[in-house]
């Protein structure tokens, strides 16, 4: 029930259906809306719809955080979305007792508490995960060891147990959600519950490839219990570019794409974004304004726009991208990993 996470899911929600398998989602009558469009095309999908429960601290009708008026709805949001357990299992029930029960049940991240609704009917659950093999082993690597962190330097490079970094990380690297969490409050107890819920998980399935990060699969499911596998299907973002099922979202230019289109200058506008959740004030907006043209930032992005590092660096993600689509393609690591999973 945000945008960073439902896109994804939708997208693996049509991979599915193009090898043939039925999915069906289970979301929030808001949030049913603003998909029933983008999987028209795709029969074999359906909508089950579960009401979002109205909580005190939340604005009403609230069901994603693109709808929260500030971050300061975040927590009251996040501990809201647990109440949608006895519906979901109501859900879940009616199609365990169908003449096609469900295989699997693939969840995501936040909502930890579906995996004892799974446990309850039988029903093996797949935890999502949005982000990359490696950036998430870093992330668990971290509350893992956080003690052991809590003494180190900000400056020295941190070396992770059971992991080889394939770069220099230092703590000051590490965004304040992971950098040495307080467990007394709130919002990193019920990080700790869904955590919990995701190590114990039958299977993970992660928006990445296996050419890109298979080195880091093992270090990942080392976090695991019970021999849990991790499923690399991405980028999933590509099954919605392939053939004529084009995802609805992408068809539609935005006013500020065109407007980048329209430039004169080709390459002449730089774009610097925050994610839809984060809370930047005008002030703050202004200082990067400002960082952006100190001589130093403009000299290194003419460099990696028109120099040779730019160039190299383009080629190498040009290489990447092909590796990417055909990871996707039938006979592909993601597009055969579904079928090897249902195995």
């Amino acid at each position: 029930m945000a945008q960073g996470h439902t896109l994804p899911l939708l997208d693996l929600s049509k991979a599915l259906s193009q090898q043939q398998i039925k999915v069906t989602i289970i979301t929030t009558p808001s949030n049913a809306k603003s998909m029933a469009k983008t999987i028209s095309n795709h029969p074999t999908i359906s909508l089950v719809e579960i009401p979002f429960p109205t909580v005190d601290g939340l604005p009403k009708d609230c069901e994603n955080t693109s709808q929260l008026p500030s971050m300061e709805f975040h927590l009251p949001f996040l501990l809201a979305t647990k109440q949608l357990r006895k519906p979901f299992e109501q859900a879940l029930q009616t199609m365990v007792e169908s003449k096609t029960p469900p295989i699997c049940v693939i969840s995501d991240f936040f909502l930890g508490w579906t995996l004892a609704s799974c446990q309850a009917f039988g029903v093996p659950r797949l935890v999502f995960h949005g982000m990359g093999i490696l950036s998430m082993s870093i992330t668990k690597s971290t509350w893992f060891h956080a003690q052991q962190l809590e003494s180190m330097s900000m400056i020295d490079p941190l070396h992770l147990p059971g992991m080889k970094l394939p770069f220099t990380l230092t703590k000051s690297d590490l965004p304040g959600s992971i950098n040495l969490p307080d467990h007394d409050e709130m919002f990193y107890q019920f990080i700790q519950e869904v955590g919990e819920a995701d190590a114990k998980s039958w299977g993970v399935v992660v928006n990445s490839f296996e050419e890109l990060e298979k080195s880091h699969i093992p270090a990942f499911e080392s976090f695991y219990i019970n021999g849990a596998k991790a499923w690399c299907l991405g980028p999933l973002c590509l099954y919605g570019k392939m053939g004529s099922n084009k995802s609805t979202n992408q068809n539609h230019s935005c006013t500020s794409t065109q407007w980048l289109a329209e430039q004169v200058t080709p390459d002449s506008v730089i774009y610097v974004s925050f994610g839809t959740q984060a809370d930047v004030s005008d002030s703050q907006l202004d200082e990067v304004a400002f960082a952006l043209e100190e001589q130093d930032i403009c000299e290194g992005v003419e460099e990696l726009m028109g120099g040779s590092r730019g160039r190299s660096a383009r080629e190498r993600v040009q290489a990447l991208g092909r590796v990417a689509r055909r990871a996707v393609q039938k006979g592909g690591s993601s597009h055969d990993n579904p079928e090897q999973a249902h195995r």
